[in-house]
């Protein structure tokens, strides 16, 4: 059987990088990538593995990685968007977009959006790790996506993972005809740095020794390998928001169809500024 090529975003660390060890076991051929180039050569090397080293902080950075993975793999059998994190105070990254939102949202679908033809070929599946902030925090108004008028970290972060899942139900609609399989999941609270520039309370327990309350990263990484590994369409749904494994109910705005949609298109136009036609 033929080794698949599974692409790994924020890989360097956390769930990530506890995902690409059980993957890479398994025998599947793994791309690490991530945004610090010490830790993400250390994680690859100690599995025999290739990396990529992009900060999703830069719009360029992404579309340097997808035209690199692009040049090096015939095939990317998974996606895994993975890089994320909870911000502190509100910053504008070099793109001129919310920062919080740009990491955990538009990056991961500007980098879909341009492998997209790579995908549909490679009859890929696409998975996007969320969060529970979904339904905490989450409630987005497009008109102000990018949190100019009311911003704090927690609410930012729980818009982005809400985006991640409506998202995740826009390209099921778009392109699961064309044989790509789709989905997003929570990986429960789980002991990572991602929150390590936040100043939100969520710092104190990611980042004090509250931390050994959490679940471990191999746990964390356990529905991502799952949907990575099982058969889409019988072992579990395209389209849909997992934890644990089960289907879970997200923010009640996650199944309007139109917001996705509307989201899809605005983000299109958020990230096309200077780049090639995206995948419509």
């Amino acid at each position: 059987m033929t080794a698949r090529t599974i692409v790994i975003t924020g890989a360097s660390d956390g769930i990530g990088a506890a995902a690409a060890r059980a993957l890479s076991q398994s025998g599947d051929r793994v791309v690490i990538v991530g945004r610090s180039p010490a830790k993400t050569a250390a994680v690859a090397e100690s599995l025999g593995a290739d990396f990529v080293v992009a900060d999703f902080a830069s719009l360029d950075e992404v579309r340097t990685l997808a035209a690199e993975l692009q040049e090096r793999y015939p095939r990317i059998d998974v996606l895994a968007n993975n890089a994320g994190g909870i911000m502190g105070e509100r910053e504008i990254t070099v793109d001129g977009h919310e920062k919080t939102l740009q990491v955990n949202h538009l990056a991961p679908f500007l980098l879909t959006t341009l492998l997209m033809d790579r995908l549909v070929a490679s009859q890929a599946r696409v998975i996007n790790t969320s969060s529970a902030a979904n339904v905490l925090f989450g409630k987005i108004d497009l008109g102000d996506l990018q949190a100019e008028t009311k911003y704090s970290p927690n609410k930012a972060y729980g818009d982005a993972k809400l985006a991640n899942i409506l998202f995740t139900r826009e390209l099921q609609r778009r392109y699961n005809d064309l044989g790509l399989t789709t989905a997003a999941f929570h990986p429960g609270v789980v002991a990572t740095s991602f929150s390590t520039g936040s100043t939100t309370l969520m710092r104190l327990i990611y980042q004090t020794p509250l931390k050994r309350l959490l679940l471990g990263a191999e746990q964390g990484a356990d529905t991502l390998v799952w949907l990575a590994t099982a058969r889409p369409g019988t072992d579990w749904a395209s389209g849909e928001y997992y934890e644990k494994r089960r289907i879970q109910k997200a923010n009640k705005q996650a199944y309007d169809q139109q917001l996705a949609t509307d989201l899809w298109e605005l983000s299109s136009t958020l990230v096309a500024a200077h780049s090639a036609p995206l995948a419509s």
